[in-house]
């Protein structure tokens, strides 16, 4: 109806761009909605009830007020997958994606145990879980109610996961032993804030986000303190990295004597992944 799609766009001008109200206009009605795709494009949907256009009016209203979409509806997608979301979490990112294909890349087909580090809604955990389904996968956070988002996502997506409440900033946080440790930390430092779009810096949680400028690289040095002890021999480490850090990230797995270490850059020719290997 083309009535509700020029509302939306109304009341969105100015705020979004065309292709963003688009995009906006075709996630409420389909997942808000549950409006089939192809009659969202071609306008062939019955009249919102009384009910179903005050929702809308929130949804819009919250929108205008810079939040993410992705909290509104509560979910999101992900490498292919559903994901439930709330604001306790980050909202999974594209080129997070990318870092779970080239884990997936790198192994064979034989079991393994993997761990990710700030595991946040699972969106790493679970779908590495879900593409490898010979693999047995811990996911650790600092966070209680990423954990209790996390559980959710596994169950939603049909996998199991090791799930556990520990702080890897603390000494000795596990003897276990891993053929993959993965972790997408805290790595924005407080300098970079001017920089953030509202909708992040007002809605997503700073835990998760912010590192002190002055001890930028702490959540790598200690993962990577971990990852020397807790790989197995061969083991691989991956990050997602601050893109201005590649070059001192590399140098802190070097002195700690990992090697076959490599640099990946992200969809849009930013350097976002690392990789490296226990000798």
């Amino acid at each position: 109806m083309q009535k509700v799609k020029n509302f939306i766009k109304n009341e969105l001008k100015g705020l979004f761009s065309p292709d963003e109200i688009n995009s906006l206009t075709r996630l409420i009605l389909e997942k808000e909605f549950s409006i089939p795709l192809a009659d969202v494009l071609t306008c062939k949907f019955n009249h919102l009830s009384d009910a179903e256009m005050q929702r809308l009016s929130e949804i819009v209203g919250k929108l205008k007020n810079s939040e993410p979409i992705q909290y509104i509806l509560g979910e999101t997608d992900f490498f292919g997958l559903t994901f439930y979301l709330d604001d306790s979490v980050l909202i999974p990112r594209p080129e997070t994606e990318e870092l779970v294909q080239w884990i997936v890349d790198s192994v064979k087909n034989e079991p393994l145990k993997i761990l990710d580090i700030g595991t946040g809604s699972g969106c790493i955990a679970v779908t590495l879980a879900k593409k490898l389904p010979f693999a047995e996968v811990h996911a650790w956070d600092i966070s209680r109610d990423a954990l209790g988002v996390a559980r959710k996502n596994a169950d939603k997506n049909g996998v199991h996961l090791f799930l556990a409440e520990k702080d890897i900033l603390q000494e000795s946080v596990s003897d276990e032993k891993f053929d993959i440790v993965v972790s997408n930390p805290p790595y924005v430092t407080e300098f970079e804030k001017g920089e953030m779009q509202e909708n992040v810096l007002n809605f997503e949680p700073h835990l998760a986000m912010f590192v002190s400028d002055q001890n930028a690289l702490v959540f790598y040095e200690k993962i990577a303190d971990f990852a020397l002890k807790n790989l197995n021999k061969g083991g691989k480490l991956f990050f997602e990295i601050n893109r201005e850090k590649g070059n001192q990230i590399e140098m802190l797995l070097q002195q700690r004597g990992f090697g076959n270490i490599e640099r990946q850059k992200d969809i849009s020719g930013n350097e976002r992944m690392i990789k490296a290997e226990r000798g």
